[in-house]
């Protein structure tokens, strides 16, 4: 097979590949400077004997602060003899939080983009893609965690308080009703003060004294289990 309309091994070919890959070593190693770097071809996960490189992908922060990502990726790559004209190998693993079926899915990506940029330098377009695919599932990821958080804190309900029961609400209900008495007793005149007592309150009027209320009031808390 020809390339560019060079015979397969040839020495213009030879020399034409590798000096396009040279270029794109040097490119890369100018943009990402400390994301990029040459690994053994035995660490790659790689079939090749090939010079290996590896290139660390995070989501992007719009911080700028990428210095300790909670998901981080590594891009593994080696030029073959005819690349770009023909694909490059690679492996993608996980440097942390990102399950297997994300990178299975993420170099499945890289791969099809792959074959629709043959002929020219890819690299760092796989590159921008991983980060882009990265920062999606990521920002997706804690898009989720924040419902459930929400979620949660609206189903938990703490107490406050000593719980309601009978003996605690008539203690409230009299300390309540002494202090409103005293209020009112402030309001009234001196005859009111000294007027008898009525003997007994008829059921309207101790409806209407609002200690029924009362009664009322105990039931629904105890209900809700209130606390006071």
């Amino acid at each position: 097979m020809a390339s560019r309309g060079w015979p397969r091994g040839s020495l213009f070919a030879y020399l034409y590949y590798h000096q396009e890959q040279e270029m794109e070593i040097e490119a890369l190693e100018a943009i990402l400077m400390d994301e990029f770097k040459e690994i053994h071809p035995g660490e790659s996960g790689l079939n090749t004997s090939n010079r290996c490189f590896q290139i660390l992908i995070s989501p992007r922060d719009d911080d700028g602060d990428e210095s300790n990502p909670p998901a981080q990726l590594a891009l593994i790559f080696a030029h073959t003899d005819n690349y770009p004209d023909e694909p490059p190998l690679l492996n993608v693993t996980s440097i942390r939080g990102v399950h297997s079926g994300d990178v299975a899915a993420l170099k499945q990506k890289l791969e099809e983009e792959v074959s629709l940029n043959l002929g020219m330098a890819m690299i760092y377009t796989l590159v921008t893609s991983a980060k882009d695919w990265l920062s999606d599932r990521f920002a997706q990821d804690g898009a989720d965690d924040v419902v459930e958080d929400e979620a949660a804190k609206d189903e938990v309900i703490v107490p406050h308080g000593e719980p309601v029961t009978v003996d605690t609400f008539m203690a409230w209900r009299e300390r309540f009703e002494a202090e409103l008495a005293l209020e009112r007793a402030k309001l009234m005149p001196d005859a009111a003060l000294a007027a008898p007592k009525d003997k007994k309150l008829t059921g309207r009027q101790w409806f209407e004294s609002g200690r029924a209320a009362s009664v009322r009031f105990f039931a629904f808390c105890t209900s809700l289990k209130c606390v006071f």
